[in-house]
């Protein structure tokens, strides 16, 4: 069992900047061997991956998000981060945590998920 606990959503003007957090605990989760992501999903649209952590360090992100976005993780590896600057009306969405041990799963369809944090961007 993994489970995985969002935090840190709420509203933001246009321009600015928003921090979420994501706790990851269970029996299962290996802090070290679990690669972890940021998914969200705006209304009447898909769910859309938007920054990934591999457990070595790398990251990657999506077009939508590079440059403006910051995806991190604790020492300890349990604590996800993901830092939104200059947002815009468009990121306006449900942000999830997501989590697998493995990498291709990871980036299309993860094991784990958090029960998902509202964003909301104002112009």
């Amino acid at each position: 069992q993994v489970q995985l606990v969002e935090s840190g959503g709420g509203s933001v003007q246009a321009g600015g900047s928003l921090t979420l957090s994501c706790e990851a605990s269970g029996p299962d989760f290996i802090s070290g061997g679990f690669y972890m992501a940021w998914f969200r999903q705006a209304p009447g649209q898909e769910r859309e991956g938007i920054a990934f952590s591999q457990s070595g360090g790398g990251t990657l992100y999506s077009d939508s998000v590079k440059g403006r976005f910051t995806i991190s993780r604790d020492s300890a590896k349990r604590t996800l981060l993901l830092q939104m600057h200059s947002v815009k009306p468009e990121d306006t969405a449900i942000y999830y945590c997501a989590a697998s041990p493995l990498w291709y799963r990871c980036q299309r369809n993860p094991n784990y998920w958090g029960q998902g944090t509202q964003v909301t961007v104002s112009s």
